[in-house]
């Protein structure tokens, strides 16, 4: 699986290199997306993760899903390997991660357990860094790295933690993560086959669980209904995470003509879910986010993509609310700046998680990376859109 555009990417490479002596342009569309409260913030995550990450670039960690989140944050804030303020931690950071990979193309060197929800993250988190800053040593990793995620999607379009194939996938999250990684890829060119994508559509949508009805019901009768994204496919589970993650997916693969209901009814539940818990003074108050970093970021993944009026309306609430739970301690600087851990990681692997999450999410509306900007959305409507 060889980049199609490989040699056009990296005839480019130095024309890159030069413009990225220069601040990248920011897209922001306006202080209702991007105001200075919210910036200060992130410069202060930003510092935090720098200040802390130590000289082998993996903040202490050997998760590599948890360093590729460090490597998005900066990212999203336009940072790239060795160039300006945090370019020297950008680089350390991308260095831990490609010296980790696996012979076999996986990404993963903690517990099995960990195996392809790592590989995913640290998958994508290479092809938008790539599509950033094209590095050479960086394309045989995210070739094998691609050629892993087809061979072990299991037989009914999922994955299993553990990477290897199997009859059935274990969760959607995994099947979200790997399309986030198999999207990162296509948009740099590299050759992903339709067939492993239009399966992972496919298995998304048996995680979608009306209520009211049966879920073998016609679609028209399922329109008729509330309905969920699940972690799943028996309706197990129905979280704020996997209705947000469920809408990624699709989102991100233009299944907007055949999946347009299932979308607006999670987006609903994902804006209700900010209107009961993004309060500001709560925040402030408990010195938090208003969701887990997980949830945070497939919530806040799940807005841009949708976009119109949900980002609108959802994007400042959830901001405002993540800008109001950053930790302000400048006599503490090992606290100064952070969002603290959530329950699902503990410690500083959790502080990492937290503040990577938090700072991606203020960085959104400067749609640095690939993924966030439009310029191949027609394509991919026209290579997966048009089948069901």
């Amino acid at each position: 699986m060889r980049p199609r555009f490989l040699s056009e990417l990296l005839v480019g490479a130095a024309a890159l290199a030069a413009a990225a002596l220069l601040p990248a342009p920011a897209w922001a569309q306006g202080n209702w997306e991007i105001t200075p409260e919210s910036e200060q913030a992130l410069a202060r995550g930003l510092d935090w993760l720098a200040r802390h990450q130590g000289p082998q670039g993996n903040w202490e960690s050997n998760d590599l899903g948890l360093v590729s989140t460090g490597v998005l944050a900066f990212l999203a804030a336009g940072h790239r390997p060795g160039i300006g303020r945090y370019g020297e931690n950008v680089r350390r950071a991308q260095d831990y991660v490609l010296r980790s990979a696996q012979p076999s193309g996986l990404l993963n060197i903690a517990e099995p357990r960990r195996g392809m929800y790592n590989h995913g993250l640290s998958t994508f988190m290479l092809g938008q860094l790539y599509g950033m800053s094209p590095e050479p040593r960086i394309s045989p990793v995210l070739d094998r790295a691609i050629k892993l995620i087809a061979q072990t999607q299991c037989e009914d379009g999922g994955w299993d933690y553990i990477a290897q194939r199997q009859q059935q996938g274990h969760d959607l999250s995994l099947v979200v993560m790997q399309s986030l990684a198999l999207r990162s890829a296509v948009d740099i060119g590299l050759d992903v086959p339709d067939e492993v994508v239009q399966q992972a559509v496919k298995c998304v949508r048996e995680h979608y669980t009306p209520q009211g009805c049966p879920r073998n019901a016609p679609e028209k009768v399922q329109k008729q209904h509330p309905g969920r994204f699940t972690y799943s496919k028996g309706g197990g589970q129905a979280t704020l995470a996997m209705a947000a993650a469920g809408v990624v997916c699709l989102q991100e693969f233009a299944q907007y003509d055949t999946d347009g209901w299932r979308i607006e009814k999670n987006i609903q539940i994902v804006l209700d879910e900010i209107d009961k818990q993004a309060k500001p003074e709560v925040m402030a108050r408990e010195h938090r986010t208003p969701f887990d970093a997980y949830t945070l970021a497939y919530v806040s993944q799940a807005l841009y993509q949708v976009g119109g009026e949900a980002w609108k309306k959802g994007y400042p609430r959830l901001r405002d609310a993540v800008v109001a739970g950053q930790i302000r301690d400048p006599d503490h600087p090992d606290r100064d700046g952070m969002w603290q851990a959530s329950h699902w990681v503990g410690g500083r692997p959790g502080e990492l998680y937290s503040t990577s999450v938090a700072c991606f999410v203020l960085a959104i509306p400067n749609r640095y990376l690939p993924i966030l900007q439009e310029g191949r959305i027609d394509t991919l409507r026209a290579r997966f859109g048009a089948k069901p």
